[in-house]
């Protein structure tokens, strides 16, 4: 049972930051395209969120304070399999390598269309899904996800500038790449030139 600061705390926390998880979820699907490591990533966010909760100043973002905290473990997650890369016996598991990679493909790319298909169609999802990273991310945090500049500064850990710029090169990107699909649905008319 909680008591007194550590009941305190606890709900403080379940009130600030726990209402933001599905958001955290939707963004760590799109950052490692793995319905597992999406739920894992949520959870050592939240987790370090927690033990950290103290350092959380109150009347400030407390979803942006999570995007930095599961940015950040998303780039040291990454950094950790890229030096110690996982051990694997090929030869024990090369005859089930095309039957899993086959299957895993699919249930991400389901989920994922499943998931996107909620806000956009699917040319705007491959779209989007073709830009690199960093512009990726930059539109998905203020365009979707409702962030402000000075947020997503805050969460990509770049100058406000370097975000309006990846914005805007994202946007065109975007624009160029779904030219064709916005005068297909009628949002706009074909350039007779």
């Amino acid at each position: 049972m909680l008591t007194g600061k550590n009941s305190t705390t606890m709900h403080n926390f379940e009130s600030e930051a726990l209402v933001h998880m599905n958001a955290l979820y939707n963004t760590a699907l799109k950052l490692t395209h793995h319905e597992d490591d999406a739920r894992d990533l949520v959870q050592d966010s939240y987790l370090k969120a927690y033990r950290f909760f103290h350092q959380y100043q109150p009347g400030t973002s407390c979803k942006a304070w999570l995007f930095k905290i599961m940015k950040n473990t998303f780039i040291n997650n990454y950094r950790k399999k890229v030096r110690e890369p996982d051990m694997v016996d090929f030869h024990a598991v090369e005859p089930f390598l095309e039957l899993i990679r086959d299957n895993d493909a699919a249930m991400v790319s389901d989920l994922e269309s499943r998931i996107l298909d909620k806000f956009v169609g699917d040319d705007v999802n491959r779209a989007l899904e073709r830009l690199p990273s960093d512009f990726r991310l930059a539109i998905m945090l203020t365009d979707m996800e409702g962030f402000s500049y000075e947020e997503v500064s805050d969460i990509m850990g770049c100058p406000i500038g370097t975000v309006r710029s990846r914005l805007s090169r994202g946007r065109k990107m975007l624009q160029a790449a779904l030219y064709q699909y916005a005068v297909q649905e009628g949002y706009i008319k074909k350039d007779p030139s």
